[in-house]
């Protein structure tokens, strides 16, 4: 009987596991290593090579010298897949400390034709479509996986901060009967002929699980089916959703997303260096996080800068600019909480403020100039509920599973939710949301 060993073996071909053998001493200069990479880019000389690898994690320069290798490097193409073998030579030129003088390669596979584009440049000056267009490559390119690289650190500071706050991870559908905030703007299917539609939030199902184990988060695909052409909206988004139970007011779920996001720029400056690096970003330190009312905010920027408002529902775009700009001038301040967002533009589960009913205790936090998240404390209570929803003219039977909670009792609490990709976009301080977007959904963009 043969079994598969449920025991890890360390990669010796990894180019990080090489790079900690020769810090801890057990490589040094002279010693043959093996590194498996993609050939990123050549540069071929009279008689000799610089031949950069890419690794998961970085670029890896070897050098090629004719006479000392058994293999022709005229032979081997760029993007080429390859285990790389030579020997290490110390030089405290190089950012390692050391690089690798190749002796032999072994080719594992090479592209059937030539790439359409040249992605090896330190950045790829395109165009947002053929960018797009040609994702499979461009991704590719150091500076455009390093963006990403930073999405994936930013949805794992969030899991492991609300884990070391006590809250349960659940998955919620993305096939539902009816919208958390309305219709208009779901993407309508065909279920066994039912009509349903594409999550829009799970705002619905973690409420649910507060009762259950009072605090929640979910990460999951949010579809919007918004006829918007902008550079901060996406059709598809990862949402990351919380709640929590048994809040004081709205203001504990606010000073929960600060402590998150201390820890999320924390835990990126730390782990993520490397990438942050590559994109040439330097991470501002988060201290206290002001707050100001939305009709204050409103006025500040009529006073301020002589920008009478138009909408005095809502922030307009310009209008977080200004409040970015303001709280960044004043206070050092990268974020900024707005809160008592007019009831007339929160959703019917959005508490109102029982000192003014016009207002609601809600917040949006602003980073860079843009709103990252929407938050605020819910209705808990049935009979409010009910009431907020027939004053919006709402058939509750619509919302019987919704509901259902409100009967059998709920404890005061709220939540927020943020998009992932607007985040890093104003993280990273980009200038459209999809270079933030592996593979971004728009109007005009099913594919790839």
């Amino acid at each position: 009987m043969e079994f598969i060993s449920t025991e890890k073996t360390r990669d010796k071909l990894d180019i990080e596991n090489i790079i900690e053998d020769y810090n801890n001493g057990l490589l040094k200069h002279g010693d043959i290593v093996e590194v498996k990479g993609s050939i990123h880019r050549l540069r071929i000389m009279s008689g000799f090579a610089f031949v950069v690898l890419r690794t998961p994690r970085r670029l890896f320069q070897c050098v090629y010298t004719d006479g000392e290798a058994d293999f022709d490097i005229n032979t081997i193409p760029e993007e080429a897949c390859v285990i790389a073998k030579g020997k290490i030579v110390t030089d405290e030129r190089c950012a390692l400390g050391f690089e690798v003088h190749l002796t032999g390669m072994t080719v594992l596979s090479q592209p059937a034709e030539l790439l359409p584009l040249v992605i090896n440049k330190k950045e790829l000056k395109l165009g947002i479509d053929v960018l797009l267009d040609n994702r499979a490559i461009t991704l590719r390119n150091p500076r455009e996986r390093a963006i990403l690289k930073i999405a994936d650190g930013v949805m794992c500071a969030f899991r492991n901060f609300l884990h070391s706050e006590g809250f349960t991870e659940f998955v919620a559908p993305k096939i539902v009967q009816a919208g958390a905030e309305g219709g208009a703007d779901m993407f309508e299917l065909d279920y066994f002929g039912q009509k349903a539609y594409l999550a829009q939030s799970p705002q619905m199902y973690k409420q649910m699980m507060v009762g259950v184990f009072t605090k929640v988060f979910t990460m999951s695909p949010v579809f919007r089916a918004e006829k918007h052409s902008t550079s901060r909206h996406i059709n598809e988004f990862q949402g990351l959703d919380l709640e929590m139970g048994f809040i004081n007011s709205f203001e504990d779920i606010m000073a929960l997303e600060a402590r998150m996001m201390v820890y999320i720029f924390n835990f990126l400056r730390t782990e993520y260096a490397m990438d942050l690096a590559e994109l040439k970003v330097t991470l501002p330190e988060i201290k206290d996080i002001p707050k100001i009312k939305f009709m204050d905010a409103k006025n500040l920027i009529q006073e301020v800068y002589k920008r009478p408002y138009r909408d005095p529902n809502d922030l307009e775009p310009d209008e977080e600019k200004l409040i970015g700009k303001y709280f960044m001038e004043k206070y050092g301040s990268p974020f900024v909480f707005v809160t008592h967002y007019p009831t007339k533009k929160r959703p019917f589960y959005t508490m109102d403020d029982p000192e003014n009913p016009e207002f609601t205790l809600s917040f949006d936090l602003l980073l860079n100039g843009t709103e990252v998240t929407t938050g605020g404390q819910r209705i808990h209570d049935y009979n409010e509920q009910v009431a907020k929803m027939q004053s919006r003219d709402m058939d509750i039977n619509d919302f019987s599973d919704y509901l259902m909670m409100h009967k059998c009792g709920m404890p005061p609490h709220g939540g927020l939710g943020l998009g992932l990709e607007r985040l890093v976009m104003r993280i990273l301080n980009l200038d459209n949301i999809k270079y933030a977007t592996a593979f971004p959904r728009d109007l005009n963009r099913l594919n790839p």
